[in-house]
């Protein structure tokens, strides 16, 4: 029997603006989409806390036992410079800057994307398309738009029809608003004046003689609206109707709302029965933005070479960092949050190290059942992580009871921790032990543990102030000395 018939979960729906039952379309399969990158540059680390939210998803999903399709797809065109259809292609801009091909652009950010989600310890997903992989799909998609009435070419570009949609479906759903607040708010805008209506999006655009990356359509030679993309491969992938499609929370509107205006229109059916969006990363309590200087990037984050933090902090400690906040929540990245991070992080390795040294007895003083439920139903209401991490330090709590002998464990109880605890720790959370998986973690503790010694021999002459500095100039270190009944033993914090 697979986990999840024994642990129903509960999803923040946006589209209801409630946490609902979770049932999917097909017993014991899930269908998930979450948009990806556009890669005209390094992939921002607000994109990356959004990815990992899903990542921790997708990881937990599947711990449950469901099949998991997980489509994350890459923009590598159409996507222009703002949201009303106007301006350059990014990726086009940016190759045009660096007089290089669009195609270099992107396998350059695409590189980079993958080479940061790799150190951050990320599933890959199951299928990961590209926009210029699908333009066929695309243009059949736009064509049956057309064909239903809901859109309509103009000199070669097509537009969406959101008021003729309108009349029949409710455009604005998922965001909460009216067509007529739109319409009200909408200032005349220069290079509007092919479309019927300001609200309306472009499906296909015509590309001018200058615009490199182009393809042959009905229409015109030209390229695919960015909202349309996740339309043609969601719907491909994981069908025409799916069960949990994820993004940030700065994609609801208007680009997920356009989504299911495409799939309304094209197909007669709201797509996904499940919206998932994560909340933004602040940096210093401000929005992290290129503009005001407020930015840095992972791989700056994860080097210590920017000006925000003291010091570099390894990819453990901010995959729990992230957990520590639930998805849905505004995170503000700080110093201090995350030294604390790593303070936590290392305390909870330290924990899980301790469960090889500990000799189980008779009875246990501490319902392991009973924790290890609350764990699941911390992640079953919502994926609420930051209780899960609650839950896994009341263990680590009661693994260093064991240690000092004031508390004890059986031996089916310390098994049945064992597993739960590298079970959320490593397989739901995505955490790695980094002194475990450090290539000179060996020849560390073979260091670490002359100083011991020679802290030992200080001790038995009695040469205390030695012995202090030796435990004091390796705590400087990170590197911090706890001494008990059966000796020595070190940590990194």
């Amino acid at each position: 029997m697979q986990l999840y018939t024994s642990n129903p979960i509960k999803i923040y729906n946006s589209l209801t603006g409630k946490k609902e039952d979770f049932t999917p379309i097909n017993e014991g399969h899930i269908g998930m989409y979450v948009c990806g990158p556009t890669v005209y540059s390094n992939v921002h680390l607000g994109n990356v806390r959004t990815f990992m939210s899903f990542d921790m998803v997708f990881r937990y999903l599947k711990h449950l036992g469901y099949k998991v399709r997980y489509v994350r797809n890459i923009t590598d065109a159409g996507h222009l410079e703002n949201d009303a259809d106007a301006g350059e292609d990014k990726i086009t801009k940016k190759a045009r800057l660096e007089q290089i091909e669009p195609m270099e652009v992107v396998q350059r950010y695409t590189v980079d994307f993958h080479n940061i989600l790799n150190t951050l310890n990320f599933l890959p997903p199951s299928i990961e398309p590209t926009a210029t992989g699908h333009i066929i799909e695309q243009i059949a998609l736009i064509q049956k738009i057309i064909d239903n009435g809901f859109g309509y070419e103009v000199n070669g570009s097509v537009y969406f029809d959101v008021h003729k949609f309108n009349e029949t479906n409710e455009y604005g759903k998922l965001s909460k608003r009216k067509l007529e607040d739109l319409i009200h708010n909408t200032r005349a805008l220069d290079g509007q004046s092919d479309k019927k209506n300001p609200q309306d999006f472009a499906l296909w655009k015509k590309a001018e003689p200058q615009h490199i990356m182009r393809w042959p359509s009905p229409w015109s030679d030209g390229f695919p609206g960015w909202h349309l993309e996740c339309t043609a491969m969601s719907t491909k992938y994981l069908g025409e109707q799916f069960d949990i499609h994820g993004g940030g929370m700065d994609l609801k509107f208007p680009h997920h709302e356009c989504e299911i205006a495409q799939n309304e229109a094209a197909i007669g059916k709201s797509p996904v029965n499940y919206w998932m969006h994560a909340n933004m990363l602040e940096l210093n309590g401000a929005r992290m933005s290129k503009s005001t200087g407020n930015t840095v990037n992972p791989d700056e984050l994860l080097s210590g070479e920017n000006t925000f933090f003291t010091k570099a902090f390894a990819p453990g400690v901010i995959r729990f960092f992230n957990a520590q906040a639930s998805y849905r929540s505004v995170l503000d990245l700080t110093d201090e949050g995350l030294l604390a991070s790593e303070k936590g992080f290392y305390k909870l390795m330290d924990g899980i190290a301790l469960l090889n040294s500990i000799t189980a007895t008779d009875n246990s003083t501490f319902d392991v059942s009973s924790w290890k439920q609350k764990c699941y139903d911390a992640m079953n209401d919502d994926f609420n992580s930051p209780i899960l991490i609650a839950h896994l330090f009341e263990a680590v709590k009661y693994i260093n009871q064991i240690k000092d002998q004031k508390a004890t464990i059986s031996a089916t109880d310390l098994a049945l921790l064992t597993t739960t605890m590298h079970a959320f720790v490593y397989d739901v959370l995505g955490l790695e032990n980094v002194a475990e998986t450090n290539s000179g973690s060996d020849k560390l503790a073979g260091a670490v543990e002359v100083l011991i010694k020679l802290r030992q021999e200080a001790r038995a002459n009695k040469d205390f102030a030695m012995s202090d500095k030796i435990r004091d100039e390796l705590a400087d270190a990170g590197i911090v000395l706890k001494d008990g009944k059966d000796g020595t033993t070190f940590s990194v914090n």
